[in-house]
């Protein structure tokens, strides 16, 4: 059964309205459709598939040309939504700094500032499109880490911003390879490029610390730099043949790479430590040295392995710019990465963020964008629900959730359709989906 427009959840009602300013009548029509078509559809998440869950007077045609319109700009879509992460936000902030100060200890002399970290993450993920066209705007070869191979695709580079557990994802980028771009005659920027401009436009909340967390592709000196030039701290993934700097008893300095120095430590020298996760949390063992890896500087360098006993179990390497952490705080940092993995597969999973079936890169673009507005109002209500129940919800659990609702709503206004004496075949006719699959 297709879903009226109308019968809309209040609170998606109310978290839509911000966005009015931005949209004329006819694409604000569009606007509703795409994300009601996204949150009730659970087949692939086409033009077509969505257009056949909601139902409203709107075209195919219509729907190509608002996804490629440039009377609407992601960026206004982007700063609304952080306009609606901030007010929700803020407060959280400033009960933190209130409670940090009511637990620290008193001491004579001036107190240590109370400190509340955002988590700037930052990665990419591939959406395999096989059977595109070669000529389809931005396709390229990328690796697929779920498939372990390089595929024909396009590859999406998304930033991820969280503080107090609650996520402002923001817009994403399509990174195109170097011959990609010099073929459409366009400009090239590396995924480490992307990553510093993220770095060097983002405006954090006021009274936070910004923490950027990446993987090993991301971890360089220019990127390094841009962090330090802010002031906020970066902890990255380490490619295990980076040299780091080992001075001796006898003050001989080497260089051995992070792998050939973790092979020369003993099982004493790791320790177990809790990564958490949302299942509670799964025990590794941890060494934490502080040095200098080249190129980049004064760091902290972790090792994490699966087997204390066993140097050849998995064995994984990162770097941090804080260099008065303990390990648990390290390890906990280092975890907080996960979270971008988290919005890929929810992405993918919810939003249909590979489903898509267009050839431009604009509207592909915007595509994203529109599953991101869709995504920051489910992370919001996965949030409330957590704190009805008091335990952890899932983004599917929170579409769950107003789903019901929707369809309690829906059936609600059928009953009233029909106390009204209104014919089974107009209430029919109402609910008519954009698309049918069938000629009516």
């Amino acid at each position: 059964m297709a879903q009226l427009i109308i019968n809309q959840d209040a609170t998606l009602r109310n978290y839509l309205k911000a966005f009015r300013s931005e949209f004329s009548a006819p694409q604000w029509k569009y606007f509703v459709t795409v994300l009601m078509g996204l949150l009730h559809c659970d087949g692939s998440k086409t033009l077509s598939g969505l257009l056949r869950q909601v139902a409203v007077v709107v075209t195919m045609s219509g729907l190509s040309r608002f996804l490629i319109s440039p009377a609407w700009s992601v960026t206004a879509l982007e700063q609304v939504r952080y306009q609606q992460f901030h007010a929700q936000v803020q407060p959280l902030v400033v009960q933190a700094h209130r409670e940090q100060k009511r637990r620290r200890a008193k001491r004579r002399g001036r107190p240590q500032p109370t400190v509340v970290t955002g988590y700037l993450i930052m990665d990419d993920s591939t959406h395999a499109k096989r059977y595109y066209q070669k000529n389809a705007s931005g396709l390229g070869r990328h690796y697929s880490s779920t498939e372990r191979k390089t595929v024909n695709g396009h590859s999406l580079f998304q930033a991820v911003y969280v503080v107090e557990n609650r996520q402002f994802p923001l817009t994403p980028k399509m990174y195109c390879q170097k011959s990609v771009c010099e073929q459409n005659q366009q400009p090239f920027l590396s995924k480490v490029e992307l990553a510093v401009q993220t770095v060097e436009a983002f405006e954090p909340l006021p009274d936070t610390h910004t923490h950027v967390l990446v993987d090993s592709w991301y971890l360089s000196k220019r990127l390094w730099k841009a962090v330090r030039e802010r002031h906020w701290d970066l902890t990255g993934g380490l490619k295990c043949n980076r040299p780091i700097r080992l001075k001796d008893s006898q003050g001989i300095v080497t260089w051995p790479t992070v792998s050939e120095y973790a092979a020369t430590l003993e099982a004493e020298d790791f320790q177990p430590m809790l990564w958490p996760n949302q299942t509670g949390g799964q025990i590794v063992y941890a060494h934490l040295a502080r040095t200098r890896v080249k190129k980049l500087g004064a760091c902290q360098v972790l090792i994490i392995r699966e087997t204390q006993n066993d140097p050849n179990s998995s064995t994984r390497f990162f770097a941090t710019t804080r260099l008065n952490d303990s390990v648990e705080q390290v390890v906990e940092a280092v975890a907080k990465r996960w979270t971008v993995e988290t919005l890929f597969a929810d992405f993918k999973e919810l939003m249909g963020s590979d489903q898509y079936q267009l050839h431009s890169a604009e509207a592909i673009g915007r595509f994203w964008a529109l599953g991101l507005c869709l995504y920051q109002y489910l992370d919001s209500v996965r949030h409330h629900l957590q704190g009805l129940e008091n335990q952890h919800k899932s983004l599917g659990e929170a579409r769950a959730w107003v789903l019901d609702r929707h369809q309690d709503q829906q059936l609600e206004w059928i009953f009233n359709q029909a106390k009204l004496g209104i014919e089974p075949t107009a209430i029919k006719q109402a609910l008519r989906p954009a698309l049918s699959l069938s000629p009516c």
